[in-house]
């Protein structure tokens, strides 16, 4: 009786440490890749960064599409707007480009979690989920700056300590089209607004 209770004390402690330790507890459950507007949200709030790529002011490549890397947030963890805020500042190369023309794209991938890694999925692969944005940067104040710099703060706590002197201020990201990437058959588009009602989290029925 004594073996059997050792062994069921064992069993309980290992399912309890698979279920406290890191990869069982970050593994990323992605929805399914026929809900495609709920994969775009899902993205869009698992990347704490994003490539953003404007149109180039600087010489000598004046014109031409210039990609950068920026921190986003669509919100705090677990409750995500789908809106992608930025913390900028004018000193910034990208920012100059915005401010002549503020249309932009930004694409974010779930190669920078650890899903595509535990799943085998090299970041180029469909199956490595990844989204574009395209859309125009707008700052944003009152209310809407307020939850920028929650949204953004609880995820990047450095920022907190930038130098003041940089002038920050809080943009959003206005979107106007999403492109998604998630499986075999090419790139899906999904409409702002389908981008915008769909659900976060699954639903339960």
């Amino acid at each position: 009786m004594s073996v059997l209770f050792r062994a069921s004390c064992v069993l309980l402690l290992g399912l309890l440490w698979f279920s406290l330790s890191p990869s069982a507890s970050c593994r990323v459950r992605i929805p399914p890749h026929d809900q495609v507007a709920r994969v775009a949200r899902f993205v869009a709030h698992q990347c704490d960064w994003a490539s953003m790529a404007t149109i180039s002011t600087h010489k000598p490549v004046v014109g031409q599409p210039f990609s950068n890397a920026f921190s986003v947030s669509d919100g705090p963890e677990g409750s995500g707007t789908g809106v992608p805020y930025m913390y900028l500042t004018r000193m910034e190369i990208s920012v100059q480009d915005l401010e002549v023309n503020p249309v932009a794209s930004l694409s974010m991938s779930l190669a920078q979690t650890d899903y595509c890694r535990q799943e085998g999925f090299d970041p180029q692969s469909p199956l490595c989920a990844h989204i574009i944005l395209s859309g125009s940067v707008v700052e944003v104040n009152g209310t809407e700056a307020e939850f920028a710099r929650k949204s953004l703060f609880s995820r990047h706590p450095e920022m907190i300590d930038w130098p003041s002197d940089h002038n920050w201020f809080f943009c959003k990201f206005n979107i106007t089209q999403v492109w998604v990437l998630d499986y075999f058959g090419g790139v899906k588009t999904v409409s702002p607004e389908e981008y915008f009602n769909a659900s976060l989290h699954r639903k339960h029925h």
